[in-house]
């Protein structure tokens, strides 16, 4: 019996784009993964694989697809186990878990797998935060035979860890991911339908933010709370992998990061020494703005486009497809 298609969840703030469904992919250990492809007017100049961040879903991306897909763009992008409609990893499905990388690694290329002859050339690989840290470590392990380019938004290369040295945080989660792997780092699941537009730290705009809550109040399924010790032990070990690997400086596609000014969860200063290591990396900072450069004010979502733009041009030219 073939399974029943996800749904995608529309709000009026944030209706389905056309030419859009969703499909379960089976991932890593069977995992059932969810997964959206969507497809311009007409005659697709190529495709974008949208990876988000952590606690992110595809619902959030609408605005961005949207925007793509008038630019002739079919755009696929998924749920990471975990999160989103997603398997759950823990019978909590509050909480923000993860064991290593291996398996988000896999997912990514059983997601490519199964949606390859329906994505025309050339691919481009786009990913926010957590989403950029795992597409950045699939390409290198791999996967950017695939794509003409990446193009990374604030990605999670490294953590900060404000009045704490860094080192002494790897130490803790390193021991704490051994014995309470599966506890939160903060002892509770924080708020995963939203706190106060006042006191976040993700973007400067209130009409998005509250945009970006609307599916979860619709669909509270959707809704991810905080990290537990295993997820922070994760997010350390996939930056210092990133930072040593030999894949790394093999990269042979371009990679541009972009970087946010105003950041207060990423490390800009990891960020760049990473891109370092990659022939044809380039990190660029984004003035005025708050980590989720997609979801910010018109004004700043123009440098993010400004930036953008002439890498689609280039890597997927409008006489392609």
């Amino acid at each position: 019996m073939t399974a029943v298609q996800p749904p995608l969840i529309g709000v009026a703030e944030a209706p389905v784009p056309p030419g859009g469904a969703a499909e379960w992919v089976t991932g890593a250990g069977g995992a059932r993964l969810r997964v959206a492809l969507f497809l311009p007017q007409g005659k697709a100049r190529g495709s974008v694989v949208i990876s988000p961040g952590r606690t992110e879903t595809i619902e959030k991306y609408f605005e961005v697809v949207r925007e793509l897909q008038d630019r002739r763009f079919a755009v696929l992008v998924h749920d990471w186990r975990g999160q989103g409609l997603s398997e759950r990893i823990l019978p909590d499905p509050l909480k923000g878990h993860a064991v290593g990388f291996a398996d988000f690694v896999s997912d990514y290329r059983a997601i490519l797998d199964h949606f390859e002859c329906r994505l025309p050339l050339p691919w481009v690989a786009m990913a926010h935060s957590m989403g950029g840290c795992l597409t950045l470590v699939a390409l290198a392990q791999g996967q950017a035979k695939r794509f003409a380019g990446a193009f990374l938004s604030a990605p999670m290369l490294g953590l900060q860890t404000p009045g704490r040295p860094k080192p002494a945080v790897r130490a803790l989660s390193w021991v704490m991911s051994r014995y309470r792997g599966d506890g939160y780092i903060l002892g509770q699941p924080g708020t995963p339908m939203g706190g106060p537009f006042e006191d976040n730290i993700l973007t400067h705009d209130r009409v998005r933010y509250d945009r970006n809550l609307a599916p979860l109040r619709a669909c509270p399924d959707l809704a991810l709370g905080a990290g537990t010790w295993s997820w922070l032990e994760f997010a350390f070990t996939a930056s210092a992998w990133l930072k040593t690997a030999p894949e790394v400086s093999r990269l042979a596609i371009p990679v541009v990061v972009l970087g946010a000014a105003q950041e207060a969860l990423v490390d800009n200063h990891d960020q760049q020494q990473i891109v370092a290591r990659i022939p044809k990396g380039r990190w660029q900072s984004i003035e005025g703005a708050f980590h989720e450069l997609f979801q910010e004010t018109d004004a700043i979502r123009q440098q993010v486009w400004a930036q953008l733009d002439p890498l689609l041009d280039q890597w997927a030219p409008e006489s392609s497809g």
